[in-house]
């Protein structure tokens, strides 16, 4: 096939309908930083979600999806992503990525966080530190960058600078990447994670991205468990995973999964917030 996949650009108001969807995601991620803790099961911490989708009248984008049975992917310690809840126990000091979405009137949020339980190791810490900062650099180029490639150079800048400033040697994964959101959870186009020689697609108003750098402390070589969803790393070395879901707008960007619209983490690096609705 020659040329890029569409990509579907939003009106404002489809732009404010994603916002809705992405609070109740902000609403869950806030609901499972506070319940975690040692002695919780997955299939706990998947019940808070689906409780928290329940109450706001929103439904799941994840359950059901091409038969994935819950409402959240938890992934903890040597898992990357996709990790399905069951009765696996949390332990002190485990490091648990959470990745889920909520759809309102057709329209989809997605995001995802890591967060260590108890006390943190430097590692771990520095790879959940260093997860982050890279997708709000990414996503703060997003503000003034032409080409869609522009999140791949920050992603792997803020990894080059974790390196050189800290000490601290991290893999980024290739095989699963951000990508383009709105009537579906999944669209054009793909959000890649590290530079190519290829640019991507121009950046214009009316584009919705994901935004999810995933970082592991060791290789980022990895395989999926017999499940078909749970991707592990091979050297067991643990992962985080972070992710937005960016607006880019006629004035600027906006963060539609963050309860401030990512004024906070932006205007560190000295990007403005542009609510676009």
């Amino acid at each position: 096939m020659f040329g890029r996949e569409k990509i579907e650009y939003k009106s404002p108001a489809q732009v404010a309908t994603m916002r809705r969807a992405g609070l109740v995601v902000a609403d869950i991620h806030a609901a499972l930083r506070a319940a975690v803790a040692p002695g919780m099961t997955t299939a706990d911490l998947d019940a808070v979600s689906a409780d928290v989708i329940r109450r706001a009248g929103a439904t799941s984008n994840f359950l059901g999806y091409h038969g994935y049975p819950a409402t959240v992917c938890i992934s903890v310690n040597e898992v990357i992503v996709h990790g399905i809840p069951g009765d696996r126990v949390i332990q002190d000091g485990d490091l648990v990525s959470f990745d889920c979405g909520a759809v309102v009137d057709g329209w989809h949020g997605d995001a995802a966080f890591s967060v260590v339980v108890g006390d943190a190791t430097p590692s771990d810490q520095a790879l959940v530190e260093v997860t982050e900062d890279a997708m709000w650099s990414a996503i703060a180029a997003l503000a003034g960058g032409d080409r869609l490639g522009v999140v791949g150079d920050a992603v792997e800048t803020a990894v080059e600078r974790a390196a050189q400033e800290r000490g601290v040697e991290l893999g980024i994964v290739q095989e699963y990447v951000g990508h383009g959101i709105g009537t579906a959870m999944h669209q054009p186009p793909e959000v890649l994670n590290y530079r190519t020689r290829d640019r991507g697609p121009r950046l214009r108003p009316g584009m919705c991205l994901a935004v999810e750098p995933m970082l592991t402390a060791g290789s980022p070589a990895n395989h999926v468990l017999e499940d078909d969803w749970t991707v592990v790393t091979l050297d067991g070395s643990r992962a985080a995973h972070f992710e937005h879901t960016v607006a880019i707008g006629e004035q600027g960007i906006w963060v539609l999964t963050a309860p401030d619209g990512g004024a906070e983490e932006l205007g560190r690096r000295g990007v403005s917030v542009a609510p676009t609705a």
